[in-house]
């Protein structure tokens, strides 16, 4: 069998998925308050940041991947309006059910469904724009994932990327000691659950960093690629144009 990572560990590609929806079921129903303690906020900065470049019209097409509670999916509806659509799909029940609850008790009702990245439900073309924020890090085979996102994009559309990336090399040594000393016993703390978030930590460790997730993307069929990179290389967005 073909190995691949959970965090530090080496698992079977088959059992990846499973591992990362046991992080998920558990910590859905804290996420939304984890994010906001382990990044200081800044995850809402970021997030603003993507839908500022996105820079929706009226009417467009929006495929939001992993939208987990659905932070960008409500934001995007607001930008496309009633003649446009913002699909929210995640591939775990529990965080989806989750968002959905949140945005039909804020009067949003949007196409929701349950989707894994790499074999996407849609048509050719489909989409103006599709989005993964702090998803692309758990999915199993990134390229079959990116070359899926790039296949249900129209010529031209865009493909936004947030996700965690390397910090820069001053950074690196108080980063390391809150993501491995402080984020798990925060996670113990409010959502009863160390494990997942040393995960967290791992797995941004072993996410491609910036230059190679750009080339990947261009390999998936992006032409253009630009890197955003934000708050010192905690995170970066790439954006890219389909060819």
């Amino acid at each position: 069998m073909t190995q691949t990572h959970f965090g530090f560990e080496s698992v079977d590609d088959s059992a990846k998925a499973g591992r990362v929806r046991g992080v998920f079921d558990s910590v859905a129903s804290k996420y939304d308050v984890m994010n906001d303690l382990m990044s200081m906020g800044l995850h809402r900065a970021w997030k603003a940041y993507t839908v500022a470049v996105a820079n929706l019209r009226e009417g467009d097409k929006v495929l939001d991947i992993a939208g987990g509670t659905g932070d960008l999916a409500r934001a995007f509806a607001r930008q496309v309006g009633a003649s446009g659509t913002v699909v929210h799909t995640d591939i775990n029940e529990a965080m989806l059910r989750t968002g959905r609850d949140r945005l039909l008790d804020e009067g949003l009702s949007l196409p929701t469904t349950i989707c894994d990245a790499e074999a996407l439900p849609f048509a050719d073309g489909s989409f103006d724009l599709v989005s993964v924020a702090f998803g692309l890090r758990n999915m199993t085979h990134k390229e079959r994932a990116l070359a899926e996102m790039a296949r249900v994009l129209r010529p031209g559309g865009r493909l936004l990327v947030l996700e965690f990336s390397k910090v820069a090399r001053p950074l690196e040594k108080a980063y390391d000691w809150y993501s491995f000393k402080v984020l798990p016993r925060l996670g113990q703390w409010v959502a009863g659950d160390a494990e997942s978030y040393r995960y967290l930590a791992e797995s941004i460790r072993m996410h491609p960093d910036r230059a190679t997730l750009k080339a990947m993307m261009k390999a998936a069929g992006f032409g253009h690629v630009d890197v955003h990179t934000l708050t010192g290389g905690v995170v970066a967005l790439h954006v890219g144009i389909r060819c």
